[in-house]
């Protein structure tokens, strides 16, 4: 039952957050440039729009592959927010993503292509940091189980701030922000065409826009975890201000190359993440 509504709960609120959260991003970051920027429900008008385009559809299965991407980025988010185990959601929105990279190598198409391989070396990239941290919150508390995770009352930012700020670098790769936004650039100037969804146009651009937004809940949702030993009222903003750092990096820093962000993700996740949990299991 719990699945059932966490799955609902996801499932109606998490494209609202996440569209919220977009559209404050366009905001903050036309800003930051001294312009006037788009109005916050903006992203909501893109996927209508996207939604009434005629779909160019170069392969058959693009179109499942994308079904399946946002699929298993809704299990992963049910599972989360039902207070379902944290380990099996991480493994579903992985799943999700290589469905994301599949579509995109399903359209043969050079610049997707290039795309997909990006897209997998981000995730080669953040997907170590990810496992160190959902593991130090199991060392520490005894439990996958996000419900457990919440209702411990650790304060899991004081134990474990290696792994808080490892998990902070990563989630620039994992936005596909600067310096990081390799797959894919949310701005025009740096990109001759949009890598990964070069090929991919109508209701089918439109479900992945969906599921980036459920995508941004999810990670909004497990900054969170870092904070929920906190009255809500303070819990709540902390994890929001986390999130917008992520804004202000994308908008102060250019883009490195693929071998610096798999280098430097990597060392990060041996230095802070591994060492902040070889510390917990010693002195815990």
């Amino acid at each position: 039952m719990n699945i059932v509504l966490g799955f609902l709960a996801f499932l109606i609120a998490g494209p609202l957050v996440g569209g919220l959260l977009a559209g404050f991003d366009r905001i903050l970051t036309a800003r930051m440039q001294s312009r006037q920027g788009p109005p916050l429900l903006q992203p909501f008008y893109d996927i209508f729009k996207l939604w009434d385009k005629r779909g160019t559809v170069v392969n058959r299965f693009q179109s499942l592959y994308i079904l399946c991407f946002l699929i298993f980025v809704l299990i992963a988010g049910g599972l989360f927010f039902a207070g379902g185990d944290l380990l099996v959601s991480i493994f579903a929105l992985t799943v999700g993503a290589i469905f994301f990279v599949m579509a995109a190598h399903a359209a043969n198409s050079p610049y997707s292509n290039i795309g997909a391989e990006r897209e997998l070396l981000q995730m080669m990239a953040y997907e170590p940091m990810l496992l160190v941290a959902v593991m130090s919150f199991h060392l520490l508390l005894g439990s996958f189980r996000v419900s457990d995770i919440v209702s411990a009352q650790v304060p899991l930012l004081l134990y474990l701030p290696g792994i808080f700020l490892g998990f902070l670098f990563i989630l620039t790769i994992k936005l596909r922000k600067s310096p990081f936004d390799l797959s894919s650039s949310h701005h025009g100037h740096q990109e001759l065409v949009k890598g990964i969804t070069t090929d991919m146009s109508g209701r089918d651009l439109a479900l992945v826009e969906i599921t980036h937004l459920y995508e941004n809940t999810f990670i909004l949702a497990f900054i969170f975890l870092f904070f929920a030993w906190m009255p809500l009222w303070l819990a709540i903003p902390l994890a929001l201000a986390v999130y917008f750092l992520e804004v202000y990096v994308d908008n102060t820093n250019a883009r490195l190359k693929w071998q610096q962000t798999v280098k430097s993700s990597w060392i990060v996740a041996g230095t802070l993440g591994a060492v902040n949990l070889l510390l917990v299991g010693i002195f815990l």
